[in-house]
């Protein structure tokens, strides 16, 4: 059995985010690339990227793909933040092509609060198992 690689094309990236005031706010990146904001956020930056992957194994093999509910992000001071609601553009059973790849891009809701400052960084471990 050939192994499985992962390789990460993009990170997931929110780029810079304003806050109008005190309050909370959310970033929204889905799969597509289409991005929104909701609360005291101001809006998400045209630079904010959805994150690709792209697994590579034995062709034509159904593989099964888990992400994680929830993202920590922490900054340099201490500070804690979170992505959750982790979409993804796969298909419900997601299978290598006849080269043996299979790219999917992924996003999700980063929700801040008014006492958030500073640059935020974390891992998203994603596990990938033939079916």
């Amino acid at each position: 059995m050939q192994a499985i690689e992962l390789e990460v094309a993009t990170s997931l990236d929110f780029d810079r985010l304003i806050l109008l005031g005190a309050g909370q706010g959310a970033a929204i990146l889905h799969p597509s690339g289409e991005r929104s904001a909701a609360g005291n956020l101001a809006t998400v930056s045209a630079r904010a990227m959805v994150g690709e992957v792209t697994i590579r194994g034995e062709p034509g093999r159904t593989v099964q793909v888990e992400m994680p509910r929830r993202i920590d992000l922490h900054s340099l001071s201490g500070g804690r933040i979170e992505i959750d609601e982790i979409r993804t553009d796969l298909p419900t059973l997601p299978k290598l092509d006849s080269a043996g790849n299979l790219s999917f891009r992924f996003g999700g809701q980063l929700n801040v609060t008014g006492d958030s400052e500073g640059e935020y960084r974390g891992d998203v471990p994603i596990t990938v198992d033939y079916l």
